[in-house]
């Protein structure tokens, strides 16, 4: 926008001239225009939550159904960042870039993961007319190699159109231990779990006061806050008394309660009557993904039934958790006279969540290590499941169930499962019908036009010089007092880590390939056919009734994937996708050296030790009593620490927080200079692919411990618990000892890590130079 015109007077003496503020006031908000609270769940199926029809109770968003709007059609992209990136630009994932999580990104033009110029975001048009805009909790669309202290700040929130940050920048968190940002840098969580900690309590605390310092200095000022907590995604964590509410209350199983659940969502009036299950493992074999099969409840044994619905308690704890502390932002706008005009968005991202494997799992990593889970390991941490001690996330039975009626769940964007979510929308300045449901078809796309023609605002064709790409999407607002107005919208199509589907006018056709398979032949798939305005569960196959029509949407899907760069299509598993090598701002090296004083260093930044054979080379000079750790990665989900304990050097690796951690030992330290230090040599692949080789524990230039040793090659986290040199952050990775077990008696002068196919002697006196040098 040019800057207005100056219409003063301008002599020599200013007692002369006469002022114009006109060109230099900022823009206002209209008169009246709404607050938006948009609250963002992950990993929820519709038949989850309770104004749904599901077990979970959320008395919040029951209260805000009660006195607003249910939707029943509005859909996403099937997986997280994508998602997130729509609800922030308004235009399809894979214009975004954002073809995949930040993590699994590629070199083409819609899975880069660099929002655009072209997409400007809502963040930026409201804070650009009179808004005030805050983000709270998960973000996920940092890049993951702009993911660090030192990194490029172009795609964090603040550069991204909103005036605060704090939360998280990655795909999860141990909400017991999170990995925190603050605006433009990381920070310490600010009290531990023993202390009350808890990372749903610390987001709403947040919020609060960002609103009250808000109504304290701006009172007249719209704002718009997105609040999106760490539930529903994995890990599960709640506190106690939360996961015991849900004791004994999914004892049925998951079939039980796809039937139960459908009951309750056609009486709801969620779904017509007559709405069909699908059956389970609805994939044809030749194209299903072998990780996500469900084992019917009645063929599982009294052990894995008595671990899964107490994996299914931790969920709905958490979940309810988490609806009380959006409660108490709720609560304050009541009790400051803003809940009347603030629009509630309350929403999650994708359907439930089928990363937790056939089995449940205790440690939620292992999914992306492509490696399996054990039963007699879950079971022995059946009463710690929602606990720090846990990473813990529940089967793909459970998935499927709080996805009832559709097929699958998050990952397949070709059925509902996966994309159909829940979405209550509450206004009492603006939307006079209380308690109804709305069955229009609609998109996450079209939460930006909604909030744009509510705030009296459009995108503009050009944003900062940039000529924009238009919105996709259309506002919900006609919806929001005419039940019966038809769909606005036409055509919506969906692409998801080789999957895709295209819905157009009530139908929809579907690609049968399974996500993250490795399968290609992406020209063989088959293509199934459901007429959604009168099968809403996907249950009734009509392609071969209709093959014109499936031609029709086919073509419709190229169509709309040659507009929003939806090509090339990837299917590789999800260790393939996170291992890929991309462009940093760090040309790749084969050492690298850490040193004290700094923050912990993001897995994405750091060195890569995985799938390879490596060195750690510690100079340091000791004293007695000297203790603490020296070089830590990870957590004690997974990761590796040298430290020093009892007088002695000690080298843990945690091999996916599988008992017992992998432990080398010297004999007790004489005080003065040393070179400790470790080296692992590779010597092959397990039966899961891990590394598995020897590991010999040094002491100057001498061998004092040795032996066999298994290395991942996944990562340690999907985010946080970053490599730190003298203290070990958040979590510790070594049960032997507390975070942060800061070094203490003495100095550490530096850490070299070494990739490179040297030996560790041949190295040693180089990289001790090195480190004294520097």
């Amino acid at each position: 926008m040019a800057d207005k015109e100056f219409n003063g007077v301008i002599n020599l003496d200013v007692r002369d001239s006469v002022p114009d503020w006109s060109p230099y006031e900022l823009p206002t908000a209209k008169e009246g225009a709404p607050n938006v609270l948009v609250v963002l769940y992950d990993d929820t199926g519709m038949a989850t939550w309770s104004p749904y029809g599901g077990r979970v109770n959320m008395p919040t968003l029951q209260r805000l159904a009660d006195n607003g709007l249910t939707y029943t059609q509005w859909h996403t992209t099937a997986l997280c960042s994508p998602t997130r990136s729509c609800l922030l630009t308004g235009r399809n994932h894979t214009t975004n870039r954002v073809a995949s999580i930040m993590e699994g990104t590629n070199g083409f033009p819609g899975q880069a993961g660099q929002i655009p110029e072209e997409c400007a975001t809502v963040g930026h048009i409201l804070q650009d007319n009179g808004y005030s805009t805050f983000w709270l909790g998960k973000n996920h669309n940092v890049p993951e190699e702009d993911n660090s202290a030192g990194a490029s700040r172009k795609q964090w929130p603040l550069q991204q159109g909103f005036d605060r940050f704090y939360g998280f920048l990655g795909g999860e968190t141990n909400n017991w231990y999170p990995d925190l940002a603050e605006d433009n840098h990381y920070i310490d969580q600010p009290y531990t779990p023993e202390e009350g900690y808890h990372l749903s309590k610390d987001l709403a605390d947040r919020a609060i006061k960002m609103l009250r310092d808000q109504n304290a200095s701006n009172p007249s000022k719209p704002w718009y806050m997105w609040f999106c907590p760490g539930a529903n995604h994995a890990p599960h964590h709640a506190p106690q008394e939360y996961i015991d509410k849900y004791k004994g209350a999914f004892d049925d199983g998951y079939d039980a309660y796809r039937e139960w659940v459908l009951a309750r969502m056609i009486e709801r009036g969620i779904l017509p009557e007559g709405t069909e299950l699908n059956p389970w493992n609805p994939v044809a074999e030749d194209q299903a993904n072998p990780a996500d099969h469900v084992t019917p409840w009645d063929e599982l044994g009294e052990d894995e039934k008595r671990l899964f619905a107490r994996m299914a308690e931790v969920f709905a704890g958490f979940s309810e958790y988490t609806d009380a502390q959006v409660g108490r932002i709720i609560d304050y706008l009541e009790e400051t006279g803003q809940l009347e005009n603030t629009i509630v968005f309350y929403c999650a991202d994708n359907g439930a969540s089928g990363e937790g494997s056939d089995a449940g799992s205790v440690n939620e990593n292992k999914f992306f290590n492509n490696y399996p889970d054990d039963l007699a390991e879950n079971l022995a941490m059946l009463d710690q499941l929602g606990s720090p001690e846990t990473y813990n996330h529940y089967p793909t039975g459970w998935a499927a169930a709080f996805s009832t009626p559709f097929q699958m769940f998050k990952r397949y964007s070709q059925y509902s499962g996966g994309t159909c979510d829940p979405l209550v929308i509450h206004w009492p300045a603006g939307i006079q019908a209380k308690g109804e449901v709305r069955h229009q078809y609609h998109h996450v796309t079209d939460i930006v036009p909604t909030i744009l023609e509510l705030a009296s605002l459009e995108m503009p064709e050009v944003y900062r010089g940039v000529e924009q790409e238009p919105l996709p999407g259309v506002s919900m607002a006609y919806s929001f007092d005419s039940a019966d107005a038809p769909t606005l919208k036409k055509r919506q199509y969906y692409c998801m880590l080789g999957t895709r589907g295209i819905w157009q006018d009530g139908w929809k056709a579907a690609a049968t390939h399974a996500p993250l398979t490795g399968k290609g032949h992406f020209d063989q798939d088959r293509w199934e056919l459901y007429h959604v305005d009168e099968d809403r569960s996907e249950s009734k196959n009509l392609a071969e009734q209709y093959p014109e029509k499936v031609q029709e949407l086919v073509a419709a899907w190229f169509e709309e994937a040659e507009k929003y760069h939806g090509l090339p299509l990837d299917d590789r598993s999800a260790l393939e996708m996170i291992t890929v090598e991309r462009p940093q701002a760090e040309p790749p090296r084969d050492r690298y050296v850490y040193y004290p004083g700094s923050g912990a260093v993001p897995e994405g930044v750091a060195v890569n030790v995985r799938g390879r054979s490596y060195k750690i080379i510690a100079d340091v000079d000791i004293s007695d009593g000297a203790e603490g750790v020296i070089f830590a990665h990870g957590s004690r989900f997974g990761g590796h620490a040298l430290f020093l304990q009892d007088g002695k050097l000690h080298y843990v690796y945690n091999f996916l927080g599988i008992p017992p951690e992998q432990t080398f030992v010297s004999e007790p330290l004489t005080p003065g200079p040393h070179a400790l230090g470790m080296e692992f040599i590779r010597e092959g692949a397990g039966p899961h692919k891990e590394s598995v080789g020897t590991t010999n524990l040094y002491v100057d230039d001498q061998v004092v411990a040795s032996g066999e040793m298994r290395a991942q090659i996944g990562k340690f986290t999907l985010c946080g618990d970053g490599l730190c040199v003298g203290f070990d952050s958040a979590d510790a990775v070594s049960r032997s000892y507390r975070a942060p077990f800061t070094f203490t008696g003495g100095k550490i002068l530096g850490v070299a890590v070494d990739v490179s196919d040297e030996s560790y002697l041949d190295l040693e006196t180089e990289a001790l130079a090195a480190l004294a040098r520097d």
